[in-house]
């Protein structure tokens, strides 16, 4: 029987000001501010029912709160990635340790780069952003896994945005919502991408969380977690 949705975290690093950013300029972060913000996004988790796993800072890894990008967690699998910065690539030990009691492991390899934050599932597919971060070997690596368990590895050309799900988000069913600039919306087969204004009128409860300092290190809202069913 499956067990619960579970999220997994980290603290804020303190050296969060030194993050990798490739489309924004740097800008002060306020830090306060900055733990604040990912403080009730974990609050907000564990209101909608998830148990919220925090693990530690990491200060030598200015990105670490990032732990989306460490890894893919299926049903099935965890994939632990090989990211696209080499600097932040440490970061996935601690990550993997984590996931370990809950998934087997499969590690991608040189030369593949992909981030996690590329990755939008949406049921048995898995949409890979081609990307700054996620390069083609690191899609057929992916591919090479996740396919062996029945999903669909469907690439899309990211420009304009560091992550596939910064510019996309799948709302279930058959409706993905994309902001065009960034991503190429052809690439969702099948899918109806709509704008914002759709959204209650589609049925989905709409919560906003304000993430504007951990937006200035580049990070969407699903940046800060790794969501599965506990198994």
């Amino acid at each position: 029987m499956r067990g619960k949705w579970t999220a997994v975290t980290r603290e804020v690093s303190p050296t969060l000001e030194r993050c990798e950013l490739t489309h924004l300029e740097r800008r002060h972060i306020d830090m306060a501010r900055a733990v604040a913000q990912h403080h009730c996004y974990r609050e907000c988790l564990r209101e909608l029912g998830l148990e919220v796993i925090e693990l530690p800072a990491e200060p030598e890894y200015p990105d670490a709160m990032f732990v989306e990008d460490a890894a893919v967690v299926l049903d099935e699998v965890a994939v632990i990635a090989r990211m696209g910065a080499a600097s932040r690539r440490g970061e996935a030990e601690s990550l993997a340790r984590a996931l370990a009691p809950y998934r087997e492991l499969r590690r991608m390899t040189i030369p593949a780069t992909l981030d996690g934050g590329d990755v939008l599932r949406a049921g048995r597919t898995l949409y890979v952003g081609l990307s700054a971060r996620t390069n083609a070997a690191g899609i057929r690596q992916l591919a090479g896994v996740v396919e062996a368990h029945d999903y669909r590895v469907c690439p899309v050309a990211v420009t304009g945005c560091l992550h596939l799900k910064s510019g996309a988000s799948w709302l279930g069913e058959d409706t993905v919502l994309v902001h065009r600039p960034w991503v190429d919306a052809a690439g969702f087969h099948g899918m109806r991408p709509r704008t914002a204004e759709l959204i209650a009128g589609l049925g989905r409860k709409v919560r906003a969380l304000d993430i504007s300092e951990l937006m200035k290190a580049e990070s969407g809202l699903t940046c800060s977690s790794v969501i599965f069913r506990a198994v």
